[in-house]
């Protein structure tokens, strides 16, 4: 088997994978779309508008809320999916325990000594969720939590700069949006 059909395989289990994972989620958004939707964004804004074609980042974006959002285990993603996916899935992962202020912070404050891999799957994240508020709102919200959301996302990237350029022009240009 060459390589591109093991890479191709990588990612469709781990699309797989999240599917099963996230089977039951929704967004929080007015329609609640399926969760799934989120990680194959993320996937397709790394491969298709900042032309990252790692297979293991890809792969880690695929799976980067199944540790923080489902029953999912570090040892499970590292006995499907090698260490250092597992390992790219928990760099992005918030400590649910901590309170969101906290989280928020700790998120900003760990993204700078990140992996690359990490880096770049959080600038997806980013780049998702602010498109996502600009057109699926979470239902609820006020204008002030979705621009407290933007900064804060804004800050998270500005740790992360010189990662990615195009990402990084995609996230700005989303920002400039901010409601």
């Amino acid at each position: 088997m060459s390589a591109v059909p093991r890479d191709l395989a990588l990612v469709l289990q781990a699309t797989e994978f999240a599917a099963r994972k996230h089977r039951n989620q929704r967004r929080k958004d007015r329609e609640a779309s399926p969760y799934i939707n989120h990680p194959i964004t993320l996937a397709s804004i790394l491969l298709n508008e900042g032309a990252v074609d790692d297979p293991k980042v890809l792969a880690a974006a695929l799976l980067h809320d199944t540790i923080e959002d489902t029953e999912t285990t570090y040892d499970e993603l590292k006995g499907q999916f090698g260490v250092l996916i597992a390992d790219m899935v928990m760099e992005v992962t918030d400590v649910k325990w901590l309170h969101k202020d906290a989280r928020k912070r700790l998120q900003v404050s760990r993204a700078a000594r990140s992996t690359r891999g990490a880096k770049l799957v959080k600038l997806a994240d980013k780049i998702a969720n602010l498109r996502d508020m600009i057109a699926h709102p979470p239902d609820g919200w006020s204008l002030e939590r979705k621009r407290e959301y933007f900064d804060w996302a804004k800050s998270v990237v500005d740790q992360i700069r010189n990662t990615n350029a195009r990402l990084e022009r995609r996230f700005d240009r989303v920002y400039r949006q901010r409601p």
